[in-house]
């Protein structure tokens, strides 16, 4: 027990719940985007993973992480287009079309990494890249202080950028006053001139931008390969995140910490010896409790 406290109170702990949110907070601000623009994007999980598997292919055939970025976006625009065409052009339902993007993506992977590499697995043959790691001047000296914050994937330290940039956006631009419009009411809108296919298709298109970063996260930067279904379900994870956060830019960051947090302490938990299934399930039951506790703190002020 005391080999844990001193694993969890430590900058190293501290430091790897930075990274292990980053994934999260990307997909959490696709979430926050979309949700104030009044669609859901379930598709997140589908975005991340082909993200992540264009971005390994992209910088192992282009020779450049960033080249494989480029791609990872690429590919996250292109889904969160097509999820906007279904679902907005073509009036399906958009739940279903987010699973079956999702279920698309899950099988899709699988079968052009084994085009590509013969492998059903992994990307280990694939020279891919990794997205290089920062080290921040000043900070990086200072005891404590700097093992946390510093030396950090470069895509971690955008995810707390973009956090603000997302704020600016939404809060700052006329296109977020746009979309915040739309959101809230549709009619509303419409009667002022404003094209509401037009903006959810940007804000679906913005979505597919950052959870595609996340992805790319995922393959360039957590780890350096692409492995199947790797984003475990950190789309849905997210999507919790962006609710607990009351669908602000501040609430999605601090959510995505804690689910971050929960997912360095399950690591640290097989110090203890704990059965490992435990250990794989305890971010996914405090996400539940998490949206359990949302849904009873917004049904008592609605009563309220």
């Amino acid at each position: 027990m005391d080999s844990l406290f001193s694993a969890i109170f430590s900058a190293d702990f501290i430091s790897s719940v930075l990274r292990l949110s980053t994934p999260i907070l990307f997909a959490g601000l696709a979430a926050l985007i979309t949700d104030k623009a009044g669609v859901i994007n379930i598709g997140l999980e589908g975005i991340m993973l082909s993200a992540a598997l264009a971005g390994v292919v992209g910088s192992a055939f282009g020779g450049n992480a960033f080249v494989g970025l480029l791609l990872a976006l690429v590919v996250g625009v292109a889904i969160g287009l097509l999820m906007a065409y279904f679902a907005i052009g073509l009036k399906t339902d958009i739940v279903l079309t987010g699973i079956a993007l999702n279920l698309m993506a899950s099988g899709g992977t699988v079968f052009l990494l084994y085009v590509i590499t013969k492998d059903k697995g992994m990307s280990t043959s694939l020279k891919s890249f990794t997205m290089p790691v920062i080290q921040l001047p000043l900070i990086k000296s200072i005891p404590v202080l700097g093992d946390i914050l510093s030396g950090h994937n470069l895509l971690t330290y955008l995810a707390f950028l973009f956090t603000v940039l997302v704020w600016i956006l939404l809060y700052w631009t006329p296109l977020g006053l746009r979309i915040r419009v739309v959101g809230e009411n549709i009619s509303a809108a419409e009667s002022v001139g404003i094209p509401v296919k037009k903006v959810q298709f940007t804000a679906l298109a913005i979505s597919g931008v950052l959870a595609s970063m996340g992805g790319a996260y995922m393959s360039m930067g957590y780890m350096d390969k692409f492995a199947r279904d790797m984003t475990a379900g950190r789309g849905f994870i997210a999507l919790a995140a962006e609710a607990l956060g009351r669908a602000t830019p501040l609430g999605t960051l601090i959510a995505s910490l804690f689910f971050g947090m929960v997912d360095a302490l399950s690591s640290n938990l097989q110090i203890l010896n704990v059965p490992v299934q435990f250990v794989q399930m305890l971010p996914y039951v405090c996400t539940i409790v998490g949206l359990v506790i949302y849904s009873a703190i917004k049904g008592k002020n609605k009563t309220n």
